[in-house]
């Protein structure tokens, strides 16, 4: 939609070329035809470079703005973006005519439902129940297990094994807030790449992203009912066990293990051959090639050293 558009239905005026949109994106990934938004000042050195032809500030920030990007003035960028990406939420059903493509090697067992635009390539078996939506392309040998569910749009790699019930690429837990404390609902505009060999426990989720994708890469194995957020991306060969939480834009690097119960905070990066151990609670960037546990989280020896304290100090006041 025209710009000028956009800003009619947000009762906004705006700076610059009246241009078409096609959606939002990423500020580093935006081209010409993106609108983004920018509230958070770390992240001000990649905006200065974005190529988007839009962006939506707050007045302080307008001096940051690209010479061809045009501006929204806004009060509240995450609500006005929450409240746009509605408009440009693609259609839930009906997003395209075409028919989906089913090598004949694959089998679709009775009740399992393919979309429209989605590819099933060969030896690929979707068991009865199963959910699979418009536009999702599914590469070459994976087994969808009974009742799993792709939404639109996602890509499932060779050889990867969807077990029972789990969701990948549902909308991510994510809203923005106005004054009154209303919860306006951000719909999430990207999607889930599954990487090849990639295994999903039963009841798993993996949310898609708000732009761009959700990347789990090849080899990673998830365990039962494990929660991933939107945006995340886990390095290769990672493991995570059952219960373990991951928030919105948690990176991990390759052969990451995520102990049962554990959890990361938002925005978080964890390093190559980390281990995290069970109810271990990552709150900030840590470096690869580690051992820990507890929360605050600390080095596993560390926290055994802390355990064995407290039960002495325990048994001395005879608690």
């Amino acid at each position: 939609m025209r710009l000028s558009d956009i800003c009619e239905k947000l009762a906004r005026d705006y700076v610059g070329e009246d241009r078409e949109i096609s959606g939002f994106q990423a500020i580093q990934d935006a081209s010409s035809e993106h609108i983004v938004y920018l509230e958070n000042e770390k992240f001000l050195n990649v905006f200065k470079n974005t190529k988007a032809g839009a962006a939506i500030v707050l007045e302080k920030h307008r001096e940051f703005v690209p010479e061809n990007c045009s501006i929204i003035i806004s009060q509240n960028p995450h609500l006005d973006m929450a409240l746009l990406s509605e408009l440009f939420a693609a259609k839930i059903i009906g997003s395209t005519s075409k028919p989906p493509q089913i090598d004949s090697s694959a089998i679709i067992m009775p009740n399992a439902y393919v979309g429209n635009g989605a590819v099933i390539k060969a030896n690929v078996t979707v068991m009865a129940g199963a959910y699979i939506g418009e536009n999702v392309v599914v590469e070459e040998g994976t087994i969808i297990y009974p009742n799993a569910v792709v939404y639109n749009n996602c890509v499932i790699g060779k050889k990867c094994h969807l077990l029972a019930n789990c969701v990948i690429g549902s909308d991510g837990f994510g809203y923005a807030h106005t004054k009154e404390g209303v919860h306006v609902k951000i719909y999430h505009l990207g999607n889930v790449i599954l990487e090849d060999d990639v295994e999903i426990g039963a009841c798993t989720t993996i949310d898609r992203a708000v732009f761009g994708s959700t990347v789990i890469k090849k080899g990673t194995k998830i365990d039962n009912l494990v929660q991933i957020g939107h945006n995340c991306e886990l390095g290769e060969h990672c493991i995570i066990v059952s219960q373990t939480g991951l928030a919105g834009s948690s990176i991990l690097g390759r052969n990451v293990v995520m102990g049962g119960q554990s959890a990361t905070g938002g925005h978080i990066k964890i390093g190559d051959f980390t281990t995290i151990g069970g109810r271990g609670g990552v709150s900030k960037n840590i470096d690869g090639g580690k051992v820990y546990a507890g929360f605050p989280l600390m080095l596993h020896k560390d926290w055994l050293k802390m355990q064995m304290k407290l039960l002495s100090f325990f048994k001395e006041k005879k608690i």
